[in-house]
């Protein structure tokens, strides 16, 4: 059976959860995803459990949650704190065709891993940077995750029982959502800029936050606060 992105190839230097998920989803539409792990913890959900699969002793076992983001992906230990490491993932970018990485601003630049660099080596690269906050503005360089973000972005404000009622209060949803839907919006963006490429040869550099994400996604909510000046209220 063919799918939708068979013939391309995925560098995932992501990890957790919003950038597993983007790479997840291209993955499911047919490209080959290289995901690259640290050499001795691997991703940091291997071990985020119970519950657990296959065993429960350290050799075996495997936590439910990075089963739930990795599927059909080919695992790759490197160390890109060395220069073996940063060798092996630029020989990695000049054969893919797209790049996630989900690092703090800045990270990567100091490895010569940014996407600056690597389109030097591969100008048809589409580099999908997933950051907290994004590479401008006043909190670039501060980390962010899902938590954090529910409550800056107004999820938490929306969630749970009114302040006068019994257990009121914002309260966090029960799913990292915001990495979710901000794994959506990656492979969305990143569908679209292989179409770009298609048509002009070049790839694109992506800048996707968190905070962006979940504003965007607060859909009537943010619309009836830009329309009236009123704070939604928990229903």
């Amino acid at each position: 059976m063919a799918y939708a992105l068979d013939g391309l190839r995925v560098l995932d230097l992501s990890r957790v959860l919003a950038g597993p998920w983007a790479t997840q989803l291209l993955g499911d539409l047919g490209a080959e995803i290289i995901k690259i792990e640290h050499p001795v913890r691997g991703d940091d959900t291997r071990s985020w459990g119970p519950p657990f699969q296959f065993g429960e002793d350290g050799d075996t076992r495997e936590a439910s949650y990075f089963l739930s983001a990795n599927r059909n992906k080919k695992s790759v230990c490197v160390d890109i704190s060395t220069e073996a490491g940063q060798s092996v993932i630029r020989e990695l970018s000049a054969s893919s065709d797209v790049l996630v990485e989900n690092f703090k601003t800045g990270t990567l630049e100091k490895y010569g891993l940014d996407a600056a660099s690597l389109r030097l080596i591969n100008p048809r690269l589409i580099y999908c940077s997933i950051t907290g906050f994004g590479h401008t503005g006043p909190y670039a360089d501060q980390p962010g995750y899902d938590l954090l973000i529910q409550a800056m972005g107004g999820l938490m404000s929306v969630t749970g029982v009114p302040d006068d009622e019994p257990g009121g209060g914002p309260l966090k949803v029960g799913v990292a959502l915001v990495d979710i839907v901000t794994g959506l919006y990656a492979a969305n963006a990143i569908q679209a800029a292989l179409l770009h490429r298609e048509r002009t040869g070049q790839g694109q550099i992506i800048d996707i936050s968190l905070l962006d994400c979940l504003v965007a996604a607060m859909a009537n909510q943010s619309q009836g606060f830009l329309s009236t000046g009123e704070n939604p209220e928990r229903m």
